[in-house]
């Protein structure tokens, strides 16, 4: 950037650049040279040749002296000339209105995401560099996939800590924190970017955290030795963790590898909603939290800074008073801030968008794969296709630590949370979704869902083998036990592991065995998607048979396996973004 023509950036507001211009009825970027400039073609003056001014352009004007094209100076504003203004014999001209930075900006906003941790991503492209260098990133230590990718589904750790930055937050937190992970969220997104789902995993929650490689200051490698029911929170700052050790644990725990991650502290909750003007919550009582300072009515209120901050990190006063109900009010929150990033009120006002991209690149830690303002962008986008009515929130199912008498922490509720876990792995919306679907699509469902329709020959006259395909090792033995001991298929064996791995179970038969593929469906609980019409192998016994192949999403024997019917259970304690709560 041209010092003399724009200023340094640091002496600019750019929230209070953008000016509307009459003439196009868009927003431009307007930034003020340091001093007045001349108005002559090829003269310097006091102000300076800038590249900006150049880049505006201005009506051609006579001169005695010989123009020089390259050192045109345009007025600091463009103005309406008089008739008489051009030299005789030439007419002046205006360059072609080049598109608006401001349209641009709001373009790249239309990905705005409610969390707080992502709105730098949706905020647009405004001062790439300066916006870069505001960014921080720390190495994923291969924890990661290797960052998100547009055609596929998507899964961000964020992680907000208690460490202590900037000046007044010394009554936050615990003195001397290195950050631990208090607020752990992985936010799936599906692959068809119809819904999202954001899990809440408490601080508190005991886990085993597994050995984590992790990249030194210095440049290298150091094992940090994984710890053996311990807090979630442990595995970050605890032992010099970082991040990648977070998204580790994640792994462990639900079976799902994140892309990214995102880390922000206190800082990010005050400047990001007072970037955006605050935003709406609603409390059903009065609240006089001492602990977190939040001291406001029963009833709506707009916040922003310190309040906010106040808000999530609130949990005496709601609910029954621990961590649990703070995940509660934060989700509440969550779901009010998407609203109020994706209103017209933020989306159409460029100062807020420009507020909001300084406020968020400062704000929040990134893995290495996801430290450019342009993948943030992009990352952004993808978000932004989100409608809030099918972004879930939804807890981790846990219950209280039965080896504790005074209780402090929880373990999970096994089933339920197996069950939410498979969820996400399967990509499975937690809300009902109605898609518009084309004839061909239609057409295509219509016949998946017709493999199920017809006669259902009795289980004892149904033969199929059974393989591994990706199951935990046993799984297709006690697959064959319950079948032949609880199911009545005695005409099934045990085939061994299948010779690639798959993500999810199959059963391939010939058109003359859809009557005991049927049978056997009802029995597993498959869908038609996972019915192969095919061709039948022959056994030992020189019969055909059907083949069955355990994949990943192998739940267990005797379990049905529909996840895709499956509904979030309740310990989950789902809501969605688009409904306004009142925190109790």
């Amino acid at each position: 950037m041209d010092a003399q023509g724009r200023g340094r950036v640091e002496d600019i507001d750019p929230a209070d650049q953008w000016v509307l211009n009459p003439e196009t009825g868009e927003y431009e970027l307007r930034l003020a040279p340091s001093a007045p400039q001349s108005r002559v073609p090829g003269q310097r003056g006091a102000g300076g040749t800038g590249r900006a001014s150049r880049r505006r352009g201005a009506p051609a004007s006579a001169s005695t002296s010989a123009p020089a094209p390259e050192r045109e100076v345009p007025p600091p504003r463009r103005r309406r000339t008089s008739p008489e203004e051009p030299p005789p014999g030439r007419r002046g001209r205006r360059r072609p209105a080049k598109k608006s930075k401001g349209k641009k900006i709001l373009l790249w906003t239309g990905g705005t995401m409610a969390l707080v941790v992502l709105a730098a991503g949706t905020a647009g492209y405004l001062y790439l560099q300066h916006l870069n260098d505001n960014i921080e990133s720390l190495p994923d230590d291969g924890a990661g996939t290797g960052g998100f990718q547009k055609d596929q589904a998507i899964n961000i750790l964020l992680i907000g800590t208690d460490k202590r930055t900037g000046s007044g937050n010394e009554g936050y937190g615990d003195n001397g924190s290195a950050g631990h992970a208090d607020t752990t969220i992985l936010l799936h997104v599906s692959k068809d970017r119809s819904n999202a789902t954001a899990l809440s995993i408490p601080r508190d929650l005991i886990v085993d955290i597994p050995d984590c490689p992790t990249t030194q200051e210095d440049g290298s490698t150091k094992v940090i030795p994984g710890s053996t029911g311990v807090r979630f929170n442990q595995s970050l700052g605890q032992s010099g963790r970082t991040p990648s050790c977070t998204m580790r644990t994640v792994t462990e725990l639900t079976g799902v590898r994140p892309d990214n991650f995102m880390v922000a502290d206190f800082n990010a909750v005050k400047t990001l909603t007072s970037a955006v003007g605050g935003v709406e919550v609603c409390l059903a009582k009065d609240i006089n939290d001492p602990d977190s300072h939040l001291n406001l009515p029963a009833g709506k209120h707009t916040i922003e800074g310190e309040d906010a901050l106040a808000f999530v990190r609130t949990r005496h006063s709601v609910g029954f008073g621990g961590d649990l109900s703070r995940i509660e009010i934060q989700q509440q929150f969550l779901s009010s801030l998407m609203r109020k990033l994706k209103s017209n009120d933020t989306l159409t006002s460029p100062s807020k968008m420009v507020k909001l991209a300084e406020a968020g690149t400062k704000a929040l830690t990134v893995d290495s794969t996801l430290d450019d303002i342009g993948k943030l962008k992009d990352l952004g986008l993808e978000l932004g296709k989100l409608n809030t009515k099918n972004l879930s929130f939804v807890t981790v199912p846990v219950r209280d630590n039965p080896a504790e008498k005074v209780k402090a922490t929880v373990v999970l509720q096994e089933e339920p949370a197996r069950q939410v876990f498979d969820m996400i792995k399967e990509d499975v919306s937690f809300t009902e979704v109605k898609k518009k679907e084309s004839e061909k699509e239609k057409k295509e469902k219509a016949a998946v869902a017709a493999r199920l329709e017809g006669e259902k020959s009795d289980p004892s006259e149904v033969r199929v083998r059974v393989l591994n395909g990706g199951a935990p090792d046993g799984s297709a033995q006690r697959e064959l036990l319950y079948l032949q001991n609880e199911a009545g298929v005695t005409k099934s064996e045990n085939a061994g592991d299948a010779d690639a791995e798959v993500a999810r179970t199959t059963l391939e038969y010939a058109p003359d065995q859809a009557d005991q593929a049927r049978a056997l469906a009802e029995i597993l609980g498959l869908s038609g998607a996972a019915m192969k019409p095919g061709e039948s192998v022959t056994n030992a016994q020189g019969l055909p048979t059907m083949t069955l192949t355990l994949g990943k999403d192998f739940k267990g024997a005797g379990v049905k396996l529909d996840a895709a019917s499956a509904e979030a259970p309740e310990e989950a304690r789902k809501s969605t973004a688009d409904k306004v709560e009142c925190a109790k």
